[in-house]
């Protein structure tokens, strides 16, 4: 009996579990901050490509696109 409360190398089982709980919540938070990373980098364009895209959904016309496309070549 005394072999089963020490569990493995010493430790109780509820260590075993607990150690095995911080594993899992430490990859959880660092899968989560590298998706986050991600994201961020996906979402980052160039201001010509969204005035493109804003043209080919036709939000602006392309009077209004040469004008901001000017615009961004300026600032330049």
């Amino acid at each position: 009996m005394h072999n089963f409360y020490h569990g493995v190398g010493g430790f109780s089982w509820i260590g075993i579990l607990l150690i095995i709980a911080i594993v899992v919540i430490v990859y959880l938070l660092l899968r989560d901050s590298s998706y986050k990373k991600k994201s961020t980098n996906y979402t980052s364009k160039d201001p010509e490509d969204i005035l493109k895209e804003r043209l080919a959904k036709g939000e602006i016309n392309l009077e209004e696109y040469r004008e901001l496309k000017k615009e961004l070549e300026e600032k330049d």
